[in-house]
């Protein structure tokens, strides 16, 4: 195999580093803005470069963002170059274009690092859908969120102390928007959807709610109801129906997701065969991401191809009932009150995310449904 790699940041330098012991692929060409001095590849600014060397038949894209990675996958698809991508945003934004496109030229297509980091998840969920059908996943899926959360509830920190540490250790962006807000999350999910039930989710139906306005107030009220909040992503297939969506969700002391510490990931599939099956792990990190983009290269050379068939697309629907902790806004209807907070009667899942868009600065977690 003969790689271009676009990117050599931290995945990028991570997988370069780790096919050097390799024999049955080697990374002949690497995009990179800055100036790289590699042994045993040739360092571009062009990408053309990659595109039109013949001997190169796989492209890893390891830039991050939609453009102008895109763009650059698109053209190498177009040329008859196999796929590995960790960039879950470009996946789920172009799903419907670049999966029928590597399935119509017959090219391979793999991008288990893109949810999960160093978990092979996607990977598993493609084993796992041969011999059952999946009817329920999600998880923890965010280890910036997680370690906010973790150190709010476990070391007592405010909101805004926790995520200058986060951004201190390098598990934050200095702009959190896309991990606080629950984007990087949505993507997440999306993906997942998709490969584990075979079918395109319109992203807009997919709601996403994140933890920006979460107080140490709130984690002090979720302490003296045993609850613990985490950002948790839900899919789920029944009776027909596909819905999905990410939000704060509060957990009951004792359960598997309360104890997840720091940047980990808890990420679980429900079968009917398996019933659950959880996969914990770092979510991101220079080798645990890596590690997959050569799992998925490993796979390419022996046959396979993208996860599971297209599916059709389809409208997530999030009619199922919840009891929220709101505070913030104007919500009318409360069952009891957590302090400065309400507890709502029963709500659907649509109808608390559309009341949360016309109350951008309040803050909802889901109940347990136990509860």
């Amino acid at each position: 195999m003969k790689i271009g790699l676009l990117g050599f940041g931290v995945v990028g330098r991570g997988f370069y580093d780790l096919t050097r012991q390799r024999t049955d692929m080697q990374v002949a060409k690497v995009l990179c803005l800055e100036d790289v001095t590699l042994p045993d590849a040739q360092v571009t600014r062009d990408f053309q470069d990659i595109l039109t060397d013949d001997s190169i038949d796989t492209v890893i894209e390891a830039m991050g963002g939609l453009h102008p990675a895109y763009e650059f996958v698109r053209s190498a698809m177009d040329a008859g170059k196999n796929i590995v991508t960790s960039n879950k945003a470009l996946v789920a934004h172009y799903y419907d274009e670049l999966i029928p496109l590597a399935e119509a030229k017959g090219l391979k297509f793999r991008c288990t690092a893109a949810v999960g980091g160093g978990i092979g998840w996607l990977s598993e969920v493609e084993r796992s859908r041969r011999a059952q059908t999946i009817y329920q996943v999600g998880g923890i899926m965010n280890g910036t969120c997680n370690y906010i959360l973790d150190s709010m509830a476990r070391l007592g920190l405010g909101y805004d102390e926790a995520l200058k540490q986060a951004q201190a250790l390098g598990y934050a962006e200095a702009n959190p928007t896309t991990d606080v807000d629950g984007i990087d999350t949505w993507h997440k999910i999306i993906l997942s959807s998709n490969i584990a039930f075979g079918v395109s989710l319109d992203r807009d139906s997919v709601p996403a709610a994140g933890i920006r306005h979460i107080t140490a107030g709130d984690v002090e009220n979720f302490k003296a109801h045993g609850l613990v909040c985490k950002l948790i992503s839900t899919g789920k297939q029944e009776n027909g129906k596909v819905s999905a969506y990410v939000q704060p969700t509060l957990c009951p002391e004792g359960a598997p997701e309360a104890a997840v510490p720091a940047n980990y990931n808890l990420i679980t599939l429900m079968g009917t065969a398996s019933n659950r099956m959880s996969f914990f792990g770092q979510g991101a990190g220079r080798y645990p991401t890596a590690y997959n983009v050569l799992q998925d290269c490993v796979d390419i050379l022996t046959g396979k191809g993208f996860y599971s068939p297209y599916g059709e697309k389809v409208a997530a629907v999030n009619d199922g009932l919840l009891r929220y902790y709101v505070r913030g806004g104007q919500w009318a209807d409360g069952e009891e009150t957590w302090g400065e907070a309400v507890i709502t009667k029963p709500v659907s899942v649509e109808n608390m995310h559309a009341w949360l868009k016309e109350n951008p600065d309040a803050f909802i977690a889901a109940l347990p449904e136990q509860q």
